[in-house]
């Protein structure tokens, strides 16, 4: 008898202590309350497929996460977790480690002069010559460090848009991916889309108050970009010329899942990668703050987290979705983009250890080629 009233006695204490930490042990996160729109899933123009199911996997040994795609004399260059810039040649199939930024790069796209700038998550904004010297061009604004770049344009003037996904959640905080998780779990609107002038080293706040800014990509004449905003599921297009300038507009909103990267491909389509679907906990749980530091209170394999799916899709730069790619299985997954040449459709990935292509023969879209 006495046996039986110490284990209640125990059981009672360390439920209460497991609510006392359930209920008050501090967490990173101070959520915003909002109402998260309601997921009509891969309905309508995202109606569930596989075309993804015939992707071609190029190895990348020893590499985690080929995050962003861009190309340059016929090689198409890869930005990775480890830090490496790798080079993929599309005529002869070889792929080298080319340059090491010592961060974690994410976006990386070319300038005029073949420079690759490279928004590095840990360094800032950087530029990699052709003979791959690294410079930084910039790691602050207004005074204030830049905690995370993440994706990363040019303009055909030489100036360069970026975005900063999260103010507050450092990437260096646990990495890219606990960082992300974190700044949409709290969605305090932290994320801000800068510029970079090269002409006087200056950089200036385009777009603030975003839950987590992500992709950026310019049209083909550098009139407008548009942005993606993960933690909303929506796009935004902001104006850089002609009488809209300053301003933006969402094209498209209620996604099915978390936009990523954003890159401009032929005939005015531009490429999104949905790295995971919507999660059923963050959306219902989006108007009860105090129930979102519970969860975060949660051992880290109970959290919410990317689901693997493979999808991107494009669209026209007034929101109108031309093309869904999918794979249920999601043998490649965590999708971050797209990166479109004549006869390829190459696809990057968060967590994924390879590359992936799609010849352009499975892709069936109105309009014809640059």
């Amino acid at each position: 008898m006495k046996l039986k009233n110490l284990i209640k006695k125990t059981s009672i204490f360390f439920l209460l202590l497991l609510s006392l930490y359930m209920l008050f042990w501090p967490v990173p996160i101070d959520p915003v309350p909002w109402q998260a729109p309601y997921d009509k899933g891969l309905t309508g123009k995202f109606k569930a497929n596989d075309s993804l199911s015939n992707l071609e996997i190029i190895m990348v040994p020893d590499l985690t996460g080929p995050e962003d795609l861009a190309l340059s004399n016929n090689e198409i260059f890869a930005s990775t977790r480890e830090g490496w810039i790798i080079k993929y040649n599309q005529q002869t199939g070889a792929l080298t480690k080319w340059v090491n930024t010592q961060g974690s790069p994410l976006g990386i796209t070319f300038d005029k002069k073949n420079n690759l700038i490279v928004a590095d998550a840990y360094l800032g904004l950087l530029k990699i010559s052709p003979n791959g010297q690294i410079s930084v061009l910039t790691k602050m604004v207004n005074g204030d460090e830049i905690r995370y770049a993440d994706d990363v344009d040019v303009t055909k003037s030489g100036k360069i848009i970026f975005s900063d996904a999260s103010t507050k959640f450092s990437a260096k905080f646990g990495g890219t991916y606990k960082a992300s998780l974190l700044d949409i779990a709290e969605h305090g609107g932290h994320g801000r889309i800068l510029v970079y002038d090269p002409s006087d080293n200056t950089t200036k706040v385009l777009m603030d108050n975003l839950n987590f800014a992500n992709g950026v990509a310019l049209d083909k004449e550098s009139n407008f970009f548009l942005t993606t905003e993960t933690g909303s599921y929506q796009i935004h297009k902001y104006w850089l010329k002609g009488d809209k300038a300053g301003s933006s507009e969402i094209i498209i909103n209620n996604l099915p899942g978390f936009p990523d990267n954003i890159v401009r491909g032929q005939n005015g389509r531009f490429w999104v990668g949905l790295v995971s679907p919507r999660s059923k906990i963050i959306d219902t749980l989006s108007n009860f703050p105090k129930l979102r530091k519970v969860v975060q209170r949660l051992p880290e394999f109970l959290r919410p987290s990317a689901t693997y799916y493979s999808h991107v899709f494009a669209l026209d730069e007034d929101g109108n979705v031309l093309i869904t790619l999918q794979d249920p299985i999601g043998k490649y997954h965590t999708n971050t983009g797209a990166l479109e040449t004549d006869q390829w459709l190459y696809i990057s990935s968060l967590q994924s250890k390879n590359l992936a292509r799609l010849s352009k023969k499975y892709l069936n879209f109105e309009g014809k080629d640059d």
